[in-house]
């Protein structure tokens, strides 16, 4: 399911950010599974919802600037003949 991987990806790319563990560009790329324009292009998709990153060339990975939380989750719950809207 796509949706479901898309979550998982950017779960990891914030893990991987916020260790100082994502390598180059392409080195990311190849960590999630996608191309190099599109870790771009989520990386700026991330900015713009005010997530502080930063690469360095010198340390050759993305870090947050300052501290930043950011969660992404679904719960799936099944629900019994009770809780069904009437």
């Amino acid at each position: 399911m796509k949706l479901l991987e898309q979550i998982e990806r950017i779960n990891r790319l914030h893990e991987l950010i916020k260790h100082r563990r994502t390598g180059t560009p392409s080195q990311l790329a190849q960590r999630l599974n996608l191309s190099t324009s599109m870790v771009y292009k989520l990386i700026d998709e991330l900015k713009l919802r005010e997530a502080p990153i930063v690469y360095s060339r010198q340390m050759g990975t993305y870090y947050y600037s300052h501290s930043f939380q950011m969660k992404i989750s679904i719960d799936f719950k099944t629900i019994g003949e009770e809780e069904l809207p009437r």
